[in-house]
């Protein structure tokens, strides 16, 4: 985080209203978040401890490490020590003359352990799940909110314009991720990139050249990615990169917790004339999608659109994987992780609102040929939308 940000109270206090209103609404008295990006949202700050937000009233931070340093990130104004967890029933006890009937937890990501744990200690007559209150609190993103992910999507841009420069034939694919990642941690780079899928190893970068793209499994979930490792498949491996071969960059940025996550096709000398018709392809694609946007339209109905203009290029069999393995997703929230709900994927009926951001992908793999695709960050406007990325839409061939 850089040092001096901070989130600002107006934005902590809106949060709190919202998902007091989500809480009464489903007959919740109370929510304890523990999750470290949950913790950041709704206080601002992320140290260890716990937060309680009642159904109504001033929400408390309960803080075990580092206090000095919570109350300076948060605007919450009632922050304790705690030396234990089992501090927090007292804790409640003591500011609020109870415990709640009925508690929610952030069960899509606690571990049961731990939810045993906090079940013996919270006397509540009923525990409920109040993760999906917390992601539809965090799915609609604020002028600030948008604000943070512009800046992140500047510093993509530099790294992304750092890369035409930089690749050269011979670098391993996991030579040149180091190379790129090392540029952007120089200019404030956060390094870890978050995602709520317990089994998702988030890392920043997806180097594929040549066949390595090509590779059945590539596109696997979106909040996984596949590609070359022996044991744990990842974006990159000892493939050296080639002259005029297609080459594809997938590169998340998470700036002060707000993460960009962006695609463009490389190649170094010329790019193959098949491999320069699918990411053109990819691009159109891209673009007709972008131009359904808007909102009341379904996230069924923009992944209905990617399919139906890859068939009418010619590229169904490639689209989003090979047959028989393709995904059924074009896109994916993102903000405070890198992927978020909801997902532009089929049979999703949730609607498109204004301030909701998502990470565009129409890709297509080659079976044991190559890779093509394009990704970037979009926001849902009034109207329509308007591409938070500032990567150019574009193919980058560059000179050895």
């Amino acid at each position: 985080m850089n040092e001096g940000f901070k989130v600002p109270s107006g934005e902590i206090d809106n949060r709190r209203k919202r998902i007091q209103e989500l809480l009464q609404t489903n007959n919740i008295d109370g929510l304890l978040i523990v999750q470290r990006v949950d913790l950041f949202y709704f206080s601002g700050t992320a140290q260890n401890g716990a937060l309680y937000m009642p159904a109504d009233g001033e929400p408390l931070l309960m803080i075990k490490k580092h206090l000095p340093r919570a109350l300076e990130e948060s605007s919450i104004k009632n922050i304790v020590k705690i030396d234990s967890l089992k501090d927090i029933p007292r804790m409640i006890n003591e500011f609020y003359g109870g415990f709640p009937g009925i508690l929610g937890f952030e069960f899509d990501v606690m571990p049961v352990k731990d939810f045993n744990y906090y079940k013996q200690l919270l006397p509540a007559h009923k525990y409920v799940d109040g993760s999906n209150l917390i992601i539809r609190s965090r799915m609609i993103k604020s002028n600030w909110e948008i604000l943070q992910m512009e800046k992140t999507a500047e510093l993509s841009q530099k790294t992304f314009e750092y890369m035409k420069s930089a690749i050269r034939p011979g670098y391993t694919e996991t030579e040149f991720a180091g190379i790129i990642e090392t540029f952007s941690r120089r200019l404030g780079h956060g390094g870890f990139l978050r995602s709520r899928n317990y089994n998702a190893e988030v890392y920043a970068w997806h180097v594929l050249s040549g066949k390595s793209g090509g590779i059945v499994g590539l596109l696997d979930s979106p909040a996984t990615g596949t590609g070359t490792s022996a044991a744990f498949p990842c974006g990159g491996g000892g493939k050296q990169l080639l002259l005029n071969e297609p080459i594809m960059v997938d590169f998340g940025t998470v700036l002060n917790g707000y993460h960009m996550d962006e695609t463009r096709m490389f190649a170094i000398g010329s790019m193959p004339d098949k491999a320069l018709r699918a990411c053109e392809a990819s691009i159109e694609i891209h673009n007709r999608v972008l131009d359904s946007v808007k909102p009341g339209v379904t996230l069924t109905e923009l992944y209905q659109v990617s399919v139906s203009k890859a068939k009418s290029l010619g590229y169904s069999e490639q689209f989003l994987g090979p047959p028989g393995y393709e995904v059924k997703f074009v896109g994916h929230g993102i903000g405070l992780e890198l992927v978020e709900s909801p997902i532009i994927a089929k049979g999703k009926e949730c609607h498109l609102e204004a301030g909701m951001t998502f990470s565009l992908e129409p890709k297509m793999v080659f079976e044991n040929e190559f890779s093509a695709g394009i990704e970037s960050v979009f926001l849902v406007t009034e109207r329509g939308c308007r591409l938070i990325s500032k990567v150019p839409v574009d193919i980058f061939i560059c000179q050895d």
